[in-house]
Formats: C-alpha cells, sequence, structure tokens
C-alpha cells in the first residue's frame, strides 16, 4: 500500500493492488459520518466480443446490464440490495457502455456494508428459473426506453457517429438479445469479468485503509486470474458515419444533440491531460458566461438546458453538446461560427482565464462529494491515472491546447446533429 499526501488539496489517499489483482484506492475524510464505496469492473455494455485463454467469445448485447440486474441475489435467498438497506446504507448499482459499478453510502456500518459489497458482488448465483423472470422485467425496461425521447435522440446520434463500434447499440440490449441469455452466460462472463484483477475499489470515508486492504484481502481468492481482451470491432474513421438526421415524436419542443468523435489519448497522464483539456476547452467555448452560449440565450435560441461533455467509454472518448431548441439548425450554424472564430482569432484570453478558475473551484468542491470522488477514482483506475492529479494538470494546460482542440475536433466536418421535433399537427 503506498500513501500520497496531495497538500494543497488538504487529500491523503492510499493505493494497492492486492494478490488477487483488485486495485484499492482509499481517499481518507477525518472527521466525516458519512462514507461511500464503489466496487467496479471493467465491463460494460460494449464488451460484448472478447479472447479469454486463447479462445475467443462472442456474448448477445445486454449481458453486462443483465448481469448487473442479478448480482444481488445471494445463493441463501436473501438479496444484497435489501441487506444493505436494512443497514442503513443506500446502495445501487449501473451498467454504462464501459463499466458496471456496485456501490452504496452509508453514515454508520460502513465496514460491515463494504462486506455485504464485496461479498455480492463476487458470489454469482443464477439459476434459469430467475434469468427467464428477468428476462421480461428488462424487456419491459427495453420498451420503456425506446419510447424516451432522450433516449432515442442519444442512440441515433451514436448510430450516427460511429458504424462498427458496439457502443452505437443499447446497453440494455434488445428484446431479441437478451431472450439468448442464459444461466451460464451470466456465469461465464462473471468469471471472466469480475475477476478481481479486472476491477478496482475505491473507498471515501474517515477509515483506516489497511482495515479496507484487510477486508478486501480476507473476502476475496487470491488467485490473479487472466484479464479479458475485448474486441471492439473494425476501427473507426475520425469523421461521423451519418451527419444529420431527424426524427418526430410527441415532445413539446425540438431537441438536439450535437455529437463529434475524438480519439483517446493513451492510458496515464496523457489521458487524464486530454480529459482536463477537453472539459477546459467546452467550458471555455460553451459556457453560460461566454459569448456563444449567452447571445443564443438572449434571443430565446437557447435556454437554461443547454449543456456538453465528453464522455469517455470503451476505448471510445464522444463530444456531446445537447439542448432545447425552437431553431436547433441556427445552434448548429453558430457552433460552427464560433469554432471557425477561434481556428482564426483563438480565444479570448480573459475567458479561457475565467473557465480555468471556475473549473479548478468546481473540480475542488466535488472533493467533498464522495460519490463524484469515488468514480473519478474509478475511471482514473481504468484509464491509468489518479483523478487527484488533475488539479495539477489543469493549471498547466495552455490556452494553445484548448484552441487547437476546438478547431480539431469540433471542425464542421466531424460534427453529426440529431434532432427530435415534435410530431406535426394534422
Amino acid at each position: 500500500m503506498k500513501h500520497k499526501r496531495y497538500e494543497k488539496l488538504g487529500e491523503d489517499i492510499y493505493s494497492g493492488e492486492l494478490r488477487s489483482g483488485l486495485r484499492i484506492n482509499v481517499v481518507t475524510k477525518p472527521g466525516f459520518r458519512h462514507g461511500f464505496a464503489v466496487l467496479a469492473a471493467n465491463y460494460g455494455g460494449a464488451h460484448r466480443r472478447f479472447s479469454l485463454g486463447g479462445t475467443m467469445h462472442d456474448t448477445p448485447a445486454g449481458v453486462a446490464h443483465f448481469l448487473e440486474h442479478k448480482m444481488f441475489d445471494m445463493p441463501d435467498g436473501d438479496n444484497a440490495l435489501a441487506t444493505l438497506a436494512a443497514n442503513g446504507a443506500q446502495p445501487n448499482a449501473f451498467t454504462s457502455s464501459g463499466m458496471t459499478a456496485y456501490y452504496f453510502g452509508c453514515t454508520e456500518g460502513f465496514e460491515e456494508n463494504l462486506r455485504m459489497l464485496i461479498k455480492f458482488v463476487s458470489t454469482p448465483y443464477f439459476t434459469d428459473e430467475t434469468v427467464a423472470k428477468e428476462q421480461g422485467i428488462i424487456g419491459q425496461e427495453i420498451c420503456m426506453v425506446e419510447d424516451d425521447p432522450g433516449y432515442v435522440i442519444y442512440n441515433r446520434l451514436m448510430r450516427m457517429l460511429y458504424a462498427h463500434h458496439p457502443i452505437r447499440d443499447q446497453v440494455a440490449g434488445s428484446i431479441e438479445s437478451i431472450a439468448q441469455i442464459s444461466a451460464q452466460t451470466l456465469y461465464d462472463c462473471h468469471r471472466a469479468f469480475y475477476a478481481p484483477s479486472n476491477m478496482t475499489l475505491c473507498v471515501a470515508a474517515d477509515c483506516d485503509p489497511e482495515r479496507i486492504f484487510g477486508i478486501a484481502d480476507k473476502l476475496l481468492t487470491h488467485e490473479r486470474q487472466e484479464t479479458p481482451k475485448a474486441d471492439m470491432g473494425e476501427s473507426e474513421t475520425e469523421y461521423p458515419h451519418e451527419s444529420f438526421c431527424e426524427e418526430r415524436m410527441e415532445v413539446s419542443a425540438p431537441q438536439f444533440f450535437i455529437g463529434a468523435k475524438l480519439t483517446p489519448a493513451p492510458d496515464g497522464d496523457a489521458l487524464l491531460r486530454q480529459k482536463l483539456v477537453s472539459q477546459l476547452a467546452l467550458r471555455t467555448l460553451l459556457g453560460q458566461s461566454g459569448d456563444f452560449y449567452s447571445s443564443l440565450y438572449a434571443d430565446g435560441t437557447l435556454g437554461r438546458n443547454f449543456g456538453y461533455e465528453t464522455d469517455y467509454a470503451a476505448g471510445t472518448a464522444t463530444i456531446i453538446i445537447h439542448g432545447q431548441s425552437e431553431a436547433p439548425r441556427k445552434v448548429l450554424a453558430e457552433l460552427k461560427g464560433a469554432v471557425k472564430n477561434v481556428s482564426e482569432r483563438g480565444l479570448d484570453p480573459d475567458a479561457f482565464d475565467a473557465a480555468k478558475k471556475a473549473m479548478f473551484g468546481s473540480e475542488l468542491r466535488a472533493l467533498d462529494h464522495f460519490d463524484a470522488l469515488c468514480f473519478a477514482l474509478v475511471e482514473g483506475q481504468f484509464g491509468g491515472y489518479c483523478a487527484l492529479d488533475g488539479f495539477e494538470v489543469l493549471e498547466s494546460i495552455k490556452k494553445a491546447e484548448c484552441e487547437e482542440f476546438i478547431s480539431t475536433q469540433l471542425s464542421p466536418d466531424r460534427l453529426a446533429m440529431s434532432i427530435i421535433s415534435p410530431v406535426k399537427a394534422q
């Protein structure tokens, strides 16, 4: 176990790797009653084809999400979710394209809840009967999201941007794909992807780091298992597969998603820097205090629900700009104009400095949100860096880096737009 003190942040982190290969990060929070823990697998909806032990495996879409649903069932008939809740914890889980995470927050009984978290995630229990029942439940969930405009517009954008990568498909799969999932499918994928060497545990609490390491080491196998290697299909170009799509649904006003894909930097410091450059560049260009948003908000083109982010998942990086507008095409045209202006004149120095200070402040405040801190540590662990190093990296980012990012990654030929418009009156 290694200890690092971040003096400027007032934070201590203890990190290390168990004999099983599980990587652990503990940020100690002296004096806080609340604690938070995340146990995550480097396994998401996009990890459908993989090699293990020299053999290639193909699995149906939706297995990672299905597995998340069934992991709370215990062999003794108990449900781990109910047990954690009865012990005063607030447990939950999610599956994204790139990971599956199980987590809880609590103000008492932290070690007991941590034991339960590790125990149920490492104890698969499935039967054909419970799998068949879950197929019906998840099938209803799939039907519900297919009627959700927010999901439809996002999914459509991903299919426009990516021609081959499985990130273009729904994490939960389809009615047809989940019908192919059996108890054996779940056991096989749990054995492959829930190996401790493919997982990480991140904790933020007033705790003894040695006890956290000891609890995990006692409950998990000491055998280091092989880590599966995902096959994401053919390589993608830097340009979208399609550039524009408009669909109609029962919405009150047009909704839009604008996207662009970029090639993620190699794991480690380069990836951390790229993520921060991306965030800072978008904040400077599109933030609420900037000219782009201010002018479009003033004339009513954009509202308060405008947002932007860069999503890194399963070996991809996707810039997503979204909102609601009666004139979505105008938003796209103004964005192209703003990018052109940056290419020709650069970013306003004062706007860049203000965005940098604001971003530093928001990241600093996030340290007191234990859930955000732990999820950032998880992403960093899977990306080969420590999230707490981001503050020093952020301070070193130059305006020219953000200008280059905007000019290159948001050039007109790299943008795709998905719109959901209201159904036309008869």
